[in-house]
């Protein structure tokens, strides 16, 4: 793969040298590189062409608007090659928070619901035409919960197997119509730290977002943070607080936290997020108040 980066750097970039190329990992939908330290070149895993083209140009066109909207730094393309399903943009500074913990959370509040609460504030008749909606139902979310915990069941500490049995047992919250722009995937992974400074230094990954229920941001707050922050932030939140509803908050941090785990144990490249969920367990199934 480092050979086909060479070669369409060379092609894109002509007058750039390319001194070193470095596999950064992959994910669920990309794969990424670092080149010369500066440069973050992204190939979509989409196996279908027309499909990869389309995510991929998308996303280059989102990524501009997104430049306009945020009030925090975000990847700004330098080039997209839609054909091949790449993306590439200069390296943001920091490093994922989910690496980098920051010694005071509370800082990262103000500025993470400052943009969040703009993000959500965007007008959905110019982000539509960019994005497609996410309103998977909350019973398919409850399904996919316990498919995930049936698969972790034995790396689950035995104390916290019945507050989690106790949840998925219980019907899932009735449906939300609220509808925003939102990155959809802000996980502790996507937000990128001066964990020396305890300063937020950018967002990536923006291949998730969607027209979706913005409480679903706040929950990765919630379980990525914990109630503290997750607090603070609503009290720099922008948005609409009449949305940000406890119960909703609740029931998507501990399905996304079930989700992750499920996702860490699976593959043994990403342990990590098995650790950090199990980690998260015990305060994110804790009894609500």
């Amino acid at each position: 793969m480092t050979d086909e980066i060479h070669a369409l750097l060379a092609y894109r970039l002509p007058s750039y040298e390319v001194t070193s190329v470095v596999e950064l990992g992959a994910g669920l939908h990309n794969a990424a590189y670092e080149v010369n330290g500066e440069l973050i070149v992204r190939k979509s895993k989409e196996a279908d062409p027309a499909r990869r083209s389309e995510a991929t140009r998308r996303e280059a066109d989102l990524l501009v608007a997104v430049a306009g909207l945020s009030t925090l730094p975000v990847p700004e393309p330098v080039f997209a090659d839609a054909t091949e399903g790449i993306i590439a943009y200069s390296r943001l500074p920091g490093h994922p928070l989910m690496e980098r913990p920051v010694a005071e959370l509370a800082r990262l509040a103000p500025v993470l619901g400052e943009f969040m609460g703009g993000l959500h504030l965007a007008p959905l008749e110019k982000m539509e035409k960019l994005l497609e909606r996410d309103s998977y139902p909350l019973s398919a979310w409850l399904e996919d919960a316990e498919r995930d915990y049936g698969e972790i069941t034995e790396h689950i500490p035995a104390a916290s197997r019945r507050v989690i049995a106790e949840f998925l047992g219980h019907a899932p919250p009735a449906e939300r119509s609220v509808e925003a722009f939102c990155h959809n995937d802000l996980g502790a992974e996507q937000v990128l730290v001066n964990a020396e400074a305890n300063d937020v230094t950018g967002i990536i990954d923006w291949t998730d977002a969607a027209i979706a229920d913005p409480v679903r941001a706040l929950a990765l707050v919630f379980r990525d943070l914990g109630p503290g922050a997750f607090e603070l932030t609503l009290a720099h939140y922008g948005g609409s607080l009449e949305d940000v509803d406890r119960e909703w908050t609740v029931f998507y941090a501990r399905c996304k936290l079930l989700e992750d785990i499920a996702y860490g144990v699976s593959n043994s490249d990403v342990r990590h997020y098995a650790e950090a969920g199990l980690a998260r367990l015990d305060r994110t199934f804790a009894e609500l108040a």
